[in-house]
């Protein structure tokens, strides 16, 4: 299995995806965009990876890169290969099934639970996720839903939390792949998105409390990787 994953920060990094790919013996290869790194062409891969960022999918103008790697994340798609998206990632699949990407009028940073939909459980990638789990949010852009695909998570925040299209693209709004390590990384990178009142923005110290929730998490990530890998394409 070769995967290729897409950078937009150098701080946002795989988390706990890399331990998982590295155990399974697969080949991982990166796209720096931030660093003027041109994105794969569907050949190069068999699963593509869609990080998160900062940035939003409409900063075209400032992030110019945004546009090659719009264009890459829908031929992956048309050439059936495996994609996964998280929090910028998964806005991005979204733009690229021409679904609409929006500023929402509160963040979410911080734990809050998800609610998968009571249909979801036929969708093979959440199989054995409980219908309520703990994620991390670190967002203020949303998604709408594609034509021709399933939403399938929500949260009290935010309504749209997760997508499937077809049997291989998969849109998360929520991380599952934070490590401490990288959660305090976001915190020092991004901390002035705390500074905003709010319910559902939690501080630092909110965040970083109890290490055991990120195994807890990174648990969920490597059980949702282990059912994308299992479906044929």
């Amino acid at each position: 299995m070769r995967i290729h994953w897409l950078q937009h920060v150098p701080f946002e990094g795989l988390g706990s995806i890399e331990p998982w790919v590295v155990n399974k013996g697969y080949s991982l290869e990166c796209t720096r965009l931030y660093a003027g790194e041109k994105p794969p062409c569907p050949d190069d891969y068999d699963w593509l990876i869609v990080m998160g960022g900062p940035m939003n999918i409409y900063q075209e103008a400032e992030y110019r890169w945004l546009i090659e790697e719009k264009l890459c994340i829908k031929r992956a798609i048309k050439s059936g290969k495996k994609v996964l998206g998280i929090c910028l990632g998964a806005q991005l699949i979204a733009d690229a099934l021409q679904a609409r990407v929006f500023s929402t009028e509160r963040r979410e940073i911080g734990w809050f639970k998800v609610n998968l939909l009571k249909y979801a459980d036929i969708y093979h990638v959440f199989s054995e996720f409980s219908l309520n789990f703990p994620a991390f949010h670190w967002h203020g852009d949303a998604f709408g839903i594609p034509e021709g695909a399933q939403r399938v998570a929500e949260s009290d925040a935010c309504a749209n939390q997760a997508f499937v299209y077809g049997k291989s693209v998969v849109a998360l709004q929520f991380h599952l792949e934070t490590t401490a390590e990288s959660a305090a990384a976001l915190i020092k990178n991004c901390g002035e998105d705390l500074l905003q009142d709010g319910d559902y923005v939690q501080t630092p110290e909110q965040i970083l409390s109890e290490s055991s929730r990120f195994d807890e998490l990174n648990n969920l990530m490597s059980q949702l990787l282990d059912n994308m890998d299992a479906v044929k394409i």
